[in-house]
């Protein structure tokens, strides 16, 4: 790879990091010794080999020269804990690399060599490129895992042909407005039950405050995707969770950690440092349970009904199980993928909305006035009364413009080389997309760390439409992006009229119901990198009656 760099980059070369690292270089002799390409290193981290099985990191979040630097020893436990934590700060990198190297710029995470994009233009140039079947990114141990139990891949992990297939046969459910609309119901009735969630949360304690909103959200959002996927209730916001649930949603949390963890760690190093592969596994383990459990129970009572005589009725597994030729095992694999995007996306999103608004009353107190005026006392909301609402949509395109859901995307074209920038990028090559970067770039966004949903209220034509994709773009974007954002304007724009009793289990909408406030004026929530973008710390907000 290094030969193959050095032959398309003579005259034009891209500035950055060499990219093999200190395991690549075959020379140890009990001390630590610098690959042939260090010097001035741009990294994340770089594995050293001590003596025997003692291992250190040296997390590198901006330029540095490593010199003569000798590290100290430290067990394997200590590589697990240092990585896990200098992987959460992965994003800040983006923007110094930006600013040290210009918008594109050559690194290594790891064994894998990657070339950064972070300019909009460029970023427009890849996806324009990316060719009739994409690879979202080589997610390497996702795959080793599902090759290791015999799962199939899903949506997230399939490529080529297979991708295509599974990718058509979504859509026609998760991308056409009206096949999303008629999920409205479904999801108002689950929003129902998170407002009675947080009524009790609150009711814990003098102050009104529901402690770590974004655990709440993740119950929220696996209850949300399960309705849709199982087509049935699964009791995540009850007043006793399911435990179950939790290991789920724990599973989930380890994973992504874990993500990041496995794929900087050489294979061959994987059997000293086993502790990481070992989580990792376990956690897909649980989640593939989980949705088999509910996907077989639900497979049960359609065959019940089919050996009745009756009508199978459905939107969306069903509609899999009786319509479509696919094997259990593609269900299986599809499903449990689908649930974990949807959980995700669903918490990071409404915690951050929640967090911004409750800093921003005036934002607040204006958005709860659009809502008054466009429902007009009505009871439910709609998928047509959001379209109504500018500020609403607008304070969720800043969230995920200040937060977005995955920080860096990326892409492999894997069947030709590509012109970007006026360089050639090899085919197969790993490109990351640095939607963190672009998002937060003064050029394009003044004030581009402050919260001003007004920005999006008019139409900027010297904003660049790539600058800000936290869904992505073409044939891998999102599938779950109609369904994402409809949970989201449902969950902010529910209303009750404040003058009469509510009926046992009414719902109130969030921002009408509450008014929403920092728990502890000023302090600030930053976020970190756990293969997505998520809180530094728990969250904790008070919800006061209007």
């Amino acid at each position: 790879m290094c030969t193959q760099w050095g032959r398309r980059y003579i005259s034009n070369a891209l500035v950055g990091i060499g990219f093999e690292m200190a395991w690549q270089d075959m020379k140890w002799a009990g001390g630590c010794r610098d690959s042939p390409y260090s010097g001035t290193a741009v990294c994340y981290f770089k594995l050293c080999i001590q003596s025997g099985h003692s291992i250190c990191i040296i997390p590198m979040m901006c330029s540095t020269h490593l010199g003569n630097y000798s590290p100290p020893k430290a067990t394997k436990n200590d590589l697990f804990i240092s990585l896990s934590l200098s992987l959460s700060l992965f994003h800040p990198p983006k923007l110094e690399g930006k600013a040290k190297y210009g918008p594109m710029w050559k690194a290594s995470f790891g064994p894998i060599l990657t070339v950064h994009v972070a300019e909009p233009t460029l970023i427009e140039q890849v996806l324009r490129q990316e060719g009739q079947h994409p690879i979202r990114s080589d997610l390497s141990s996702w795959k080793d895992y599902r090759l290791s139990r015999g799962h199939a891949y899903g949506l997230l992990t399939a490529e080529g042909e297979e991708w295509q297939s599974i990718r058509s046969m979504l859509a026609k459910h998760m991308l056409r407005p009206k096949e999303v609309e008629a999920y409205g119901d479904t999801l108002n009735s689950v929003v129902t039950d998170l407002i009675s969630r947080l009524e009790h949360q609150r009711g814990q304690n003098d102050r009104q405050v529901v402690t770590d909103v974004a655990h709440e959200f993740y119950k929220f959002g696996l209850e949300g995707i399960s309705s849709v996927l199982f087509e049935s209730r699964i009791g995540c916001l009850q007043a006793t969770v399911p435990r179950e649930t939790e290991e789920f949603i724990q599973a989930i949390n380890t994973m992504f950690v874990m993500t990041l963890v496995t794929m900087a760690i050489p294979k061959w190093l994987q059997c000293v440092i086993r502790k990481p592969w070992t989580k990792f596994c376990q956690s897909w383990d649980s989640m593939f349970a989980f949705a088999k459990k509910h996907i077989d129970q639900r497979m049960k009572e359609i065959e019940d009904k089919l050996s009745r005589g009756e009508a199978i009725e459905g939107k969306y597994l069903t509609y899999f199980l009786s319509k479509e030729n696919l094997s259990m095992k593609s269900i299986y694999g599809n499903i449990t993928e689908l649930l974990l995007a949807g959980v995700d996306t669903i918490s990071s999103t409404l915690s951050w909305s929640l967090y911004e608004l409750s800093r921003h009353p005036d934002v607040q107190s204006r958005l709860y006035q659009e809502i008054q005026e466009v429902l007009q006392g009505r009871a439910l909301p709609s998928a047509a009364d959001v379209g109504r609402m500018p500020l609403m949509k607008a304070v969720v395109k800043e969230v995920l413009r200040l937060y977005p859901v995955i920080p860096g995307n990326a892409r492999v074209v894997a069947d030709k080389d590509i012109l970007v920038g006026g360089y050639v990028i090899p085919k197969k090559t790993l490109i990351t997309l640095c939607h963190y970067a672009t998002s937060r770039d003064p050029e394009v966004f003044p004030e581009p760390d402050s919260f001003q949903p007004e920005r999006w209220l008019t139409r900027d034509e010297s904003r660049h439409p790539y600058a800000s994709i936290p869904f992505g773009f073409g044939k891998r974007s999102c599938i779950g992006r109609r369904i994402a954002e409809l949970e989201v304007h449902l969950a902010l724009a529910r209303p009750h009229q404040p003058d009469q009793c509510p009926p046992p289990n009414s719902a109130f909408q969030i921002l009408r119901r509450f008014e929403v406030k920092p728990d502890t004026e000023g302090c600030v929530v930053r976020p970190m990198t756990r293969t997505l973008l998520v809180p530094d710390r728990q969250i904790d907000l008070q919800f006061t009656d209007r």
